[in-house]
């Protein structure tokens, strides 16, 4: 329930935060996006809001924009490619066995959207919740080349960072949106989620017509 506060209050949070920590917000706000993007066990974490809200708070004075975005791009960069180095050594042994933390069906998710888009996936699922996740993961036990890796791997983080940043800042405090906060986090979070659940929709519906023997 702390979670699903934090998500939908996220803007509450950060102002709190920053009232108690100062600058130290920067920090924490990195932590953050390096968590979600780094460890292939936290995919839950609010980063398309996340970076709405910081941004919106950019957009009134409380944080520079610069150093908000610098910083969390550099997070979400360092974010990837720990995942893909983590799948690239253990990679292998999640495909091969159940493990507590990491969920199946969202390593076979994420490895059938590597394998169709390719390395232009590890831009696409940046904005794509659970996704940005565990495709690095996956392209790191694929073994793909490192240095392709990174060249998508920064152009994703940079459009990832840009977009929302951006959008908080230069739309985050307009009356009629701070009247209604939640519901645009909301908003923001279902239109994340929206492609992998129309995904998931065409493909139990594939399935449901392969005739059975």
């Amino acid at each position: 329930m702390d979670l699903i506060d934090f998500i939908l209050h996220v803007d509450r949070h950060l102002i709190e935060l920053l009232s108690q920590h100062g600058p130290w917000l920067y920090g924490i706000l990195f932590a953050i996006v390096f968590v979600e993007t780094g460890l292939v066990v936290m995919p839950f974490l609010p980063g398309d809001s996340l970076l709405f809200a910081a941004g919106t708070l950019a957009g009134v004075g409380g944080l520079d924009p610069w150093v908000l975005g610098v910083s969390l791009f550099v997070a979400a960069v360092l974010g990837d490619s720990c995942n893909y180095y983590v799948g690239s050594r253990f990679g292998a042994a999640a495909y091969a066995r159940e493990w507590r933390w990491i969920r199946r069906d969202h390593l076979d998710r994420a490895r059938a959207f590597f394998e169709r888009h390719g390395g232009k996936s590890i831009v696409l699922a940046r904005f794509a919740p659970f996704l940005r996740t565990f495709v690095p993961f996956v392209a790191g036990a694929g073994r793909m080349d490192y240095r392709r890796f990174l060249f998508f791997n920064v152009v994703g983080a940079l459009a990832w960072v840009c977009s929302f940043v951006s959008l908080g800042y230069f739309f985050g405090n307009l009356p009629g949106v701070k009247r209604h906060f939640t519901w645009v986090l909301l908003g923001i979070i279902v239109a994340s989620l929206l492609p992998a659940a129309i995904a998931w929709w065409r493909g139990r519906r594939s399935a449901e017509a392969v005739p059975r023997r």
